[in-house]
């Protein structure tokens, strides 16, 4: 009893009195911390304290607040943005050919061109004070969404300048004179702007930039001024072609102190009319046979004057900072909405085609094969629109949430690449033969552009969401390196006395609560909701509990070497992306009134993250070297083991037929899907056809009774079954007239192109 109280009284004064504390436990952890710590590059500090950490930071405490998560305002649009859509986008929308487009004029039209500027699509994030539309990120997101299910080119066109750009870039940080001057240009669309900052030699790593800009005097507009002398070779730049403002990333030099004792700068933005001496441009890539205008630029020697700079001088050398901010706002915006376009298309249309193509005297859709992977389609489309919807309405609450973005444009590019190699295989040749009828072939050829532009799938995966999640969203972590790097060591130790010990804290609770959870499957846990989806918040509570403790436990042994781990760093990753988008269903369901018809989709994608969870946990525990301590945590985590599974048969023979027939769910899942007017556009030919079907459904069925009693003959074409059962009484006349026409767009819905000799 007298060594337990001595013991006990230790841990107080050990634990309780600051300066013994700091002195035997933060001092030797701090040395250690040290030099565990991952090193950190300027770019990637820059990034790490760049924008905002928002629902992501919830699930990496361990215990996110659900109540919070339904709070955050259902996003929609208001009255001049669905105007907008209803006019100008339909205007837009009906003057598009895209096949033309994309295999004859690689271009756009010359009308097209003048619309969107006329009309400010290009200004859609411009103040309306500057004579922009001052568009929310829902509208921006849903109208981009929208021309994508009709053009992809046409969508890329639009969304640029309304993403990273000199636009955006200017709106934050310009001068008042850059704002006044630039802005209204833009909006009007007297300047098409477009942004360099990929290269040769720089992708993914900014820091690599090899183009330069060097602090001189030099001559401009007949006066010797103080500027800079730029060289830089650029690729890949949307727009570039058709530019006249060129915004440009370069790192800045000042080696004759111009400006100041410092002579490396850092990377710098400036903007350059594209008609300005030196500048070169014009010059088109061919991204995948799309026709939106992608290209080069260059200069060598080129000299701009200081206030060139966004921002001004001042701004000099906070470049890449910018970037990172307007990047992660617009990697939410831009290519989710492309990802979702693509479910929406690939969904409406497969499920018609699965209807109208027959095999065997059955519906495609009627086979469990097609079934599993239509189903797949469904699914994934209702989670593709719930993250647009959630990711765009973090950004409209003014938030730049780099993390959550990364997370969506990672996993909603992959999910449309799913989605259209279903549509592909259900589709088959239908899919494979290019032609004015083919509505899926564009789309899978930009599959490849979305998955590589704005930073590669793969470094996203591997070292951006886990890597920036895990040291941002921690509720400790940021603050602790913060620490580590204080010049002032005596503050630093003091900064990090007072985090080590609410970070132990939070470390020994997590572990506990694991445990619990684990032996009791989460029953214990508090669910905001009632009813069927009560089950996934506790789960998702759970997961969030043993993402906490593993990444801990995982920077902890690893340290610095966790950065160069990336297949483990991914798998974590992938288990923060899950949980976001499970959140992103759960709350959809819920602003949408907790549609009964939604059930099946809520299932499937929760079911499906679930899964995924359990599936990254278990491979991160079989490669984590230190084979003891995962051995641990997998116990831990899952005493009973790993038992998430993938969507059952029968979630997904609910979701096929919802989307096999007209109704509600399917107009609502497939909103932004572009249907043409008449039976001369492709998806407007393949809905009518389906649509027909369905209504002569009552006709069939009695026609198929009478060729199994033998009334009318059987196995022959159905224009001869119909002549024969108008003949025999089983429909009138004008019943015939109506399957007449059915068929007739059946089999031209069903049909494919052919070119004659010499046309192609």
């Amino acid at each position: 009893m007298t060594l337990l109280l001595i013991l006990v009284i230790t841990l107080a004064v050990l634990i309780g009195v600051t300066p013994i504390r700091r002195a035997l436990i933060s001092a030797p952890v701090f040395k250690v911390f040290k030099k565990i710590l991952p090193p950190l590059s300027e770019t990637e500090q820059q990034a790490m304290e760049a924008g905002d950490v928002w629902w992501d930071g919830e699930l990496f405490k361990g215990k996110p607040d659900w109540q919070q998560l339904h709070q955050y305002p259902k996003p929609k649009l208001n009255e001049d943005e669905q105007a907008f859509m209803d006019e100008q986008v339909e205007t837009l929308l009906a003057m598009l050919d895209d096949y033309d487009i994309v295999q004859n004029k690689r271009d756009l039209p010359e009308q097209v061109w003048d619309y969107l500027k006329q009309e400010g699509f290009f200004a859609m994030i411009i103040p309306k004070s500057y004579g922009g539309r001052g568009f929310s990120a829902i509208a921006n997101s849903t109208i981009v969404s929208r021309i994508a299910s009709r053009s992809l080119t046409a969508a890329v066109t639009v969304m640029v300048p309304n993403s990273l750009g000199p636009g955006e870039l200017l709106m934050h940080y310009g001068t008042d004179q850059q704002k006044d001057y630039w802005l209204p240009r833009l909006a009007d669309g007297r300047d098409v702007p477009c942004f360099a900052l990929t290269g040769p030699e720089a992708g993914s790593d900014a820091g690599g930039i090899p183009d330069t800009g060097v602090i001189c005097r030099g001559e401009f507009e007949g006066k010797e001024v103080i500027g800079i002398r730029l060289n830089w070779d650029k690729r890949y730049i949307t727009l570039s072609p058709v530019a006249t403002v060129l915004g440009l990333a370069f790192k800045m030099f000042d080696p004759d102190a111009l400006l100041g004792d410092k002579k490396e700068i850092g990377i710098t933005c400036a903007l350059i009319p594209t008609s300005h001496p030196g500048v070169e441009i014009g010059d088109r890539h061919f991204p995948m046979g799309m026709a939106f205008m992608n290209g080069t630029t260059y200069g060598k020697d080129v000299f701009i004057p200081l206030d060139w700079i966004i921002g001004g001088p001042d701004y000099a050398g906070r470049g890449w900072r910018m970037l990172v901010e307007c990047l992660s706002a617009g990697r939410g915006i831009s290519l989710p909405a492309l990802a979702t376009a693509t479910g929406h298309l690939a969904s409406r249309m497969t499920g018609a085609y699965s209807y109208v193509r027959q095999q065997f005297g059955l519906s495609i859709g009627k086979f469990e094969g097609v079934q599993e992977a239509f189903a797949r389609i469904g699914g994934l489309t209702y989670g593709l629109e719930a993250m647009r919807v959630m990711t765009a309405g973090a950004i409209d609450l003014k938030l730049s949430p780099g993390v959550v973005t990364a997370i969506a444009k990672y996993h909603m590019t992959e999910m449309s690449r799913t989605v259209l190699n279903d549509a592909f295989d259900i589709h088959a040749g239908r899919a494979i033969q290019l032609g004015p009828k083919n509505y899926l072939a564009h789309g899978y050829m930009g599959v490849p552009i979305s998955i590589t532009v704005e930073g590669a799938n793969i470094l996203t995966r591997n070292l951006m969401i886990f890597g920036q999640g895990a040291t941002r969203c921690h509720p400790y972590v940021l603050a602790e390196l913060q620490a580590a790097a204080n010049p002032d060591t005596d503050e630093g130790l003091k900064q990090f006395d007072g985090l080590l010990l609410r970070h132990v804290g939070f470390a020994l609770g997590n572990t506990f609560s694991c445990l619990w959870q684990g032996l009791t499957a989460a029953a214990f846990n508090k669910s905001p909701m009632a009813g069927e989806t009560a089950r996934y918040y506790k789960q998702l509570s759970r997961m969030s509990r043993a993402l906490a403790l593993t990444a801990d436990i995982s920077m902890l042994m690893l340290g610095g070497d966790l950065k160069r781990k990336e297949m483990l760093s991914a798998r974590l990753g992938d288990v923060l992306s899950h949980l976001y988008m499970a959140s992103a269903v759960l709350k959809f369901y819920e602003d949408n009134g907790r549609q009964q018809a939604d059930l099946p989709f809520v299932h499937y994608n929760l079911q499906r993250s679930l899964a995924e969870i359990g599936r990254a946990f278990d491979g991160f525990f079989a490669n984590f070297p230190a084979r003891a301590v995962a051995v641990v945590l997998k116990r831990l985590i899952f005493p009973f083991g790993i038992g998430y599974k993938m969507p059952a048969d029968d979630i997904c023979m609910d979701i096929c037929d919802a989307l096999s027939k007209p109704g509600v769910i399917r107009d609502r899942l497939t909103h932004l899907c572009y249907l043409g007017k008449g039976e001369q556009d492709p998806t407007g030919l393949m809905e009518q056809a389906f649509v027909e079907m369905h209504q002569a459904q009552p006709q069939l069925k009695a026609i198929l009774l009478a060729q199994r009693d033998g009334k009318i003959s059987r196995k022959v074409p159905m224009e001869q079954a119909i002549t024969e059962a108008e003949a025999a009484g089983i429909v009138t006349a004008e019943q015939a007239e109506q399957l007449h026409h059915m068929n007739k767009l059946r089999f031209e819905a069903i049909s494919v192109d052919s070119f004659k000799p010499g046309q192609l």
